[in-house]
């Protein structure tokens, strides 16, 4: 299937001719991850570091479509986590669950079924999803990935347009195995509480206006907790023997129904420029939190903001920050499957509780990357991610994550 891709959106194009059969048109992928966490806290009394490693294994099964109009068929995804080092007092990495006693689980282990109906360019899916909207980003950074309960229809029935429409009932962490309900996030104590919604409603459209132009909108509400809206802006353009691109993101957040989590008034505008030539790219990028509170988002996922790193996401309330990046593609300088990336973000103005005023902080992240193109291990990767973050409001830490990963098509 031809595949349009701009900034984090990946538009897949539906075939009109309903898919031939359940089974031939089915395929099955194998994705193993052996990840190891180390953060070292600088200061503070509590837990001095987490330090754990991990293997992943996860088996994805898609069928194709029953013959006809409306297609049925199914996807099936088991996760396997098993500990390879861990201790009480390093435990909590996020690799592995944590028993009561504070010992990470030796090995635990999952299976997401869900069912999925086809009508010409229209599917809609029933049961475990992992979705990838701006109002909803599942956390993926570990050994498995956290999903949800719930429906969510896409539609390219209008050109060059995605519709997303869904409802989501539960959340699994990724390390966890069982479903809990859709929390707030409260990094910080920013709200009230990490308060619980009966639901999480989301609604969209991505629109590709011309080859280098797309116009997002999307609208997401966690029943009793929050409501939110998000307006995007994708575009790139030839310039010299490079490319200019922007991505320009704004969302508007307000407290809905009950307010469980306290009063939410939230304005977010975050943006990044960049500029590519050959092997290298250089982007800056600004992000702003106006309102009174900080910027809501769902407890274990990933917020959709261009300061959103690998410690810290800048989305206090009032803050300001600012990002300087530098990525180098080795693939224009002959070793193909080589990148490096290097960034480092900078926010003030932060408005925290039980802090008298403006709180700072800083992160500097560089991740280095390779993944072998051909032979035996072709697909297989290695990534070095190493942060460290600074603040005046939060602890301080150092943190590297190196992770192995490997996939392979089955059929």
């Amino acid at each position: 299937m031809n595949k349009l891709r701009f900034g984090a959106l990946v538009f897949a194009g539906f075939s009109t001719v309903a898919h031939a059969d359940f089974f031939s048109d089915s395929h099955a992928t194998v994705d193993t991850r052996n990840v190891y966490f180390n953060r070292d806290f600088r200061d503070g009394p509590q837990q001095s570091r987490r330090d754990e490693w991990a293997q992943g294994l996860m088996l994805k099964f898609e069928s194709g479509y029953t013959p006809g109009v409306v297609g049925f068929g199914v996807d099936l995804l088991g996760m396997f986590g098993a500990r390879l080092d861990s201790s009480p007092d390093r435990a909590g990495s996020g690799l592995l669950p944590v028993r009561g006693d504070g010992r990470a689980a030796a090995q635990y282990g999952k299976l997401g079924v869900t069912a999925k109906v086809s009508v010409a360019t229209t599917e809609l899916k029933v049961g475990a999803l992992i979705p990838a909207l701006p109002t909803l980003r599942p956390n993926d950074g570990m050994i498995l990935p956290q999903s949800f309960q719930g429906a969510l229809l896409t539609s390219h029935a209008v050109a060059e347009t995605l519709v997303s429409v869904g409802q989501l009932q539960q959340a699994k962490a990724r390390n966890d195995t069982g479903y809990e309900d859709i929390t707030l996030n409260n990094k910080n104590n920013r709200f009230t509480r990490n308060a619980p919604g009966n639901h999480l409603s989301l609604a969209g459209f991505d629109r590709r206006l011309n080859e280098q132009l797309t116009f997002s909108y999307h609208y997401a509400q966690l029943s009793d907790v929050y409501s939110q809206q998000f307006a995007g802006l994708v575009a790139s353009q030839p310039w010299g023997a490079g490319k200019l691109s922007a991505d320009l993101r704004f969302f508007s957040s307000t407290d809905q129904g009950a307010a469980r989590g306290g009063p939410i008034d939230n304005q977010a505008f975050s943006g990044m420029l960049g500029y590519a030539r050959g092997a290298q790219a250089f982007s800056v990028g600004y992000q702003r939190m106006a309102g009174r509170t900080a910027f809501p988002y769902v407890e274990g996922s990933d917020a959709y903001l261009i300061n959103f790193s690998q410690i810290g996401d800048f989305a206090e309330a009032g803050e300001r920050s600012w990002q300087a990046r530098y990525d180098v593609n080795f693939e224009a300088l002959g070793m193909p499957g080589l990148t490096v990336m290097s960034r480092y973000v900078r926010g003030d103005d932060a408005r925290v509780s039980a802090m008298p005023g403006p709180g700072q902080e800083w992160e500097r992240d560089t991740e280095v990357k390779y993944v072998i193109q051909r032979g035996s291990f072709k697909n297989l990767a290695l990534r070095v991610r190493d942060a460290t973050y600074r603040s005046s409001f939060s602890r301080d830490a150092d943190e590297v994550r190196v992770l192995i990963t490997y996939t392979r098509l089955l059929w």
